[in-house]
């Protein structure tokens, strides 16, 4: 064999084994997600292709609904997922090891009815002696227990709430006259009304920028927060890529939420969805307060140890730093340092 074919072997073998060592360590991930429009940046950091630029092999585990998936985390059956914000806060607050690392999703929630009823029912206070379904511990059911508080309803006897499985169960108990009202979250919203029924308050009608589903960990992921780092890197790339790439973006969507396009994409750029990822710690404080007023939680422990967002920080400053001309980088850290700081 000639010098030169020699060399080119070499070479042909030392990245064939470089590769083979990359592959290695990529770091496994599993991930626990509703198949809800506003969880969509895990579903766009996996077929586009942001997970494995940041060298994690990740896996999606679909839920119905934020208490099993919170169960998952909390038991380490998941390393993270995005389960509302009163769930992580309510274990939270029984002594569970939950740790905030970031955000998939704010606003969003909808209080739905028969279109017949709508003169009857125009606000929370109207609600009062009537029969209600939710899903318990998502955000939009959370918002509707403060905003009754708020109008002087108490939730617990004013009122017959209805804790249901998952959003197509409340509207199928609102279609059928069950109850009187629903409360669901996107793209559930549209589906209602595609099956005659009427949306008449927004969680941001009732609490205007309150944070949704937060990503969560626990203290033994955060033994490994480089991970935590590379995931949260490739979320905010498919923020980012979500705004200039519509068509990529809904073909992705809609492999984990089996609806029409045109209903995807309505659901997933409307203004009433905060798809930032973000931690908001400045949001979730408030929300605590108010959860805590409204008798939701039991506020005696500290909340100020939930918050880890560390990892956070870290990625999207070497975001900006990696994209010195791209807005939306310099953005996010802008609005880090506002939120959290």
């Amino acid at each position: 064999m000639n010098p030169s074919s020699q060399l080119h072997r070499l070479l042909a073998v030392g990245a064939l084994s470089l590769a083979a060592a990359g592959a290695a360590l990529a770091e496994p991930v599993k991930v626990g997600y509703l198949p809800a429009i506003g969880h969509a940046k895990y579903f766009i950091a996996y077929e586009q292709g942001f997970f494995k630029k940041e060298n994690l092999d990740v896996e999606l585990v679909e839920f119905q609904n934020s208490a099993d998936g919170i169960n998952a985390v909390i038991s380490g059956k998941l390393d993270t997922g995005s389960f509302s914000t009163p769930a992580p806060l309510l274990f939270y607050s029984k002594g569970s090891d939950v740790r905030i690392v970031g955000g998939i999703m704010g606003q969003d929630g909808s209080i739905i009815i028969k279109p017949e009823r709508a003169k009857e029912i125009r606000t929370v206070a109207d609600l009062r002696g009537k029969k209600v379904a939710t899903v318990r511990l998502a955000s939009s059911d959370a918002v509707f227990r403060i905003a009754l508080k708020e109008a002087k309803v108490d939730w617990r006897s004013d009122l017959e709430i209805f804790e249901l499985k998952n959003p197509p169960a409340v509207i199928e108990s609102v279609r059928s006259g069950q109850v009187d009202a629903g409360v669901v979250w996107g793209p559930f919203d549209l589906r209602a009304e595609q099956q005659g029924l009427k949306v008449i308050l927004r969680s941001g009608d009732l609490y205007p920028g309150h944070p949704c589903c937060r990503l969560i960990v626990t203290s033994k992921t955060l033994e490994n927060p480089e991970v935590v780092e590379r995931f949260l890197r490739a979320l905010l790339q498919a923020e980012r890529f979500s705004r200039d790439h519509r068509q990529e973006t809904i073909d992705s969507i809609a492999k984990y939420v089996k609806l029409d396009r045109d209903t995807l994409e309505k659901s997933f750029y409307t203004p009433n969805l905060d798809q930032t990822t973000d931690p908001n710690v400045k949001g979730v404080q408030q929300f605590w307060v108010s959860l805590v007023a409204s008798d939701f939680v039991d506020g005696k422990r500290p909340l100020d140890p939930i918050f880890a967002v560390g990892p956070y920080q870290k990625a999207i400053e070497s975001l900006a730093a990696e994209n010195p001309r791209d807005a939306f980088y310099q953005a996010r850290l802008k609005q880090f340092r506002e939120r959290n700081l």
